[in-house]
């Protein structure tokens, strides 16, 4: 339900991004100063202890709601019916631990005269509902500040709503990276997909093995991540709600494991002779095998998220083939000439790996559509082009859970005025009972690194990304028309410039405040 009648108030705010559940908005409006509002927890809450996620966002918000506003030390005299204070009050306080895949992100909001509340289930619910709040806040001409009368429910549709950064074909300096978090917070994204090696680089420092970045990444010391960097990364997604996802794929998209670890990928050979190039990872090995589980051990150590994606697409078998260990390991273990059993064989060992760690593995569609054991996966990530959605479909059907990506890659050039097509996505559009579409737990925008560097990572997600968001927070019915979400896409990309986030234009037009480089 979505509700406004704000209708002739030139001032008033066009509305929420991603658009609510439940959405009532009234032309009765109060004002807000900057040095009579606060933030505040509901006494019970507030008299247990407070929570270092919520006091840290309190101070984000307050700057995005009243920019260049610093509170000085001078004393401030106001009477006590210009105070505006916003309260929250938590159903579950857990404030110490991480977001995961059952985190609840529900929460209802309540704006009238002098106050607002603000409940929700959990600390990650209340985050979602304080990025909501900051939306509703605008100016008028004489840079007065005001909301309206608003009642909102909301919680998102799909659990899952991730952006994938590929930090191999380009290095991504951390302080990017802080960036794109931030900028998904304001659209409600929780999942940081961290796509963080592949062929061309290693730029994740291993304690364990730290010649793979010492020998792997483009720089050892300038185009790397330390692991207090990986920290940071992980502790600024937290306190945004944010879960991180690593990647490390294999077997194949491995070039740059094999400068540092010897003997790990598989050697080609050119008329019966070694040829000096390396394939995949060697998966005849034992050590491969004892590699990978003390290497996975310290990355399920370092990651908290207890999801881990394991890649395993758009393996090439000429090196395979080519390679006589190979032939004779196949013979011995029954796969004849069948290199998808080979690579099956493989991943279903990664797997049992990361199982014991008591990690939930994520793959790339590549390894369902070879697998016969299917039953060993838990979530498939869904990337292919063509009719992405019957993909979906068969995934579900075998019981598996599905990440939806295909309609999301972001990285290939194209016009800003493209959004729509990242709008008009309807993943559950495919025949299938409700049990089975349950199994569809969200979607990701992938930006792979080929042509993307900090200088173009903004303007390449942002604002296309929240077209996506959108998709996978709100009500698609309520969400249909691409016109109607036109102006509120276009004032939420206002506000991304006003944040800091270079955001590209969606057509002609201007924003109060354009965006000041920093």
């Amino acid at each position: 339900m979505y509700l406004t009648d704000s209708v002739g108030q030139k001032d008033t705010v066009e509305g929420v991004w991603p658009l609510p559940q439940t959405y009532i908005s009234l032309p009765e409006r109060y004002q807000l100063k900057p040095q009579s509002f606060s933030f505040g927890y509901q006494r019970h809450l507030a008299a247990q202890h407070s929570c270092s996620v919520l006091d840290a966002a309190f101070k984000r918000y307050f700057s995005i709601l009243f920019p260049g506003y610093t509170s000085g030390n001078e004393t401030i005299s106001f009477s006590e019916n210009e105070v505006f204070a916003l309260t929250i009050s938590l159903d579950h306080h857990g404030c110490e631990g991480y977001p995961n895949q059952e985190s609840s992100e529900r929460y209802k909001l309540s704006v009238s005269a002098e106050q607002a509340f603000l409940n929700a289930e959990t600390v990650w619910g209340a985050l979602r509902g304080l990025e909501t709040f900051s939306q509703l806040v605008y100016q008028d001409d004489f840079g007065t500040y005001y909301i309206n009368k608003t009642e909102i429910t909301d919680y998102p549709q799909f659990n899952y709503r991730g952006i994938l950064l590929d930090t191999s074909r380009h290095y991504l300096p951390v302080q990017a990276i802080l960036k794109t978090l931030d900028a998904m917070a304001y659209s409600k994204f929780n999942v940081f997909h961290w796509h963080i090696v592949d062929d061309p680089s290693f730029p994740y420092q291993s304690h364990t093995f730290p010649d793979l970045s010492n020998k792997g990444a483009f720089h050892p010391v300038t185009h790397i991540y330390t692991q207090s960097d990986v920290r940071r990364v992980i502790s600024y997604a937290r306190m945004r709600g944010i879960r991180v996802l690593p990647e490390f794929d294999s077997p194949g998209h491995t070039k740059s494991w094999g400068k540092g670890q010897s003997e790990l990928l598989t050697p080609c050979y050119r008329g019966g002779t070694p040829s000096g190039t390396f394939g995949p990872v060697n998966p005849a090995l034992t050590s491969t095998y004892q590699f990978m589980a003390s290497f996975f051990k310290e990355v399920a150590s370092v990651f908290p998220d207890s999801y881990i994606h394991l890649g395993g697409d758009e393996v090439d078998f000429s090196c395979w083939r080519s390679n006589p260990y190979i032939h004779a390991f196949m013979h011995k273990m029954g796969f004849g000439l069948d290199f998808s059993k080979l690579e099956a064989f493989y991943i279903e060992k990664i797997v049992n790996i990361t199982s014991v760690l008591r990690k939930t593995s994520i793959v790339w569609q590549d390894v369902f559509d070879y697998h016969e054991r299917r039953k060993s996966l838990s979530v498939v990530e869904v990337w292919k082009q063509g009719c992405y959605l019957c993909e979906v479909r068969r995934v579900v059907k075998a019981g598996l859970r599905v990440i939806l990506a295909s309609p999301w890659y972001l990285d290939q050039p194209g016009p800003t005025h493209n959004w729509a097509r990242y709008y008009n996505v309807w993943p559950l559009a495919f025949k299938g009972t409700e049990k089975q579409k349950s199994l569809v737990i969200g979607g990701e925008v992938c930006l792979w690194g080929e042509y993307v560097d900090a200088t173009n990572l903004s303007p390449r997600l942002w604002p296309r990304a929240s077209a996506a968001a959108e998709r996978l927070w709100s009500n698609e019915r309520q969400t249909s028309s691409v016109d109607r979400a036109f102006p509120r896409l276009q004032e939420f990309r206002c506000k991304l410039l006003r944040r800091g986030i270079q955001a590209e234009p969606l057509y002609v037009g201007h924003c109060k405040h354009e965006y000041q480089s920093v």
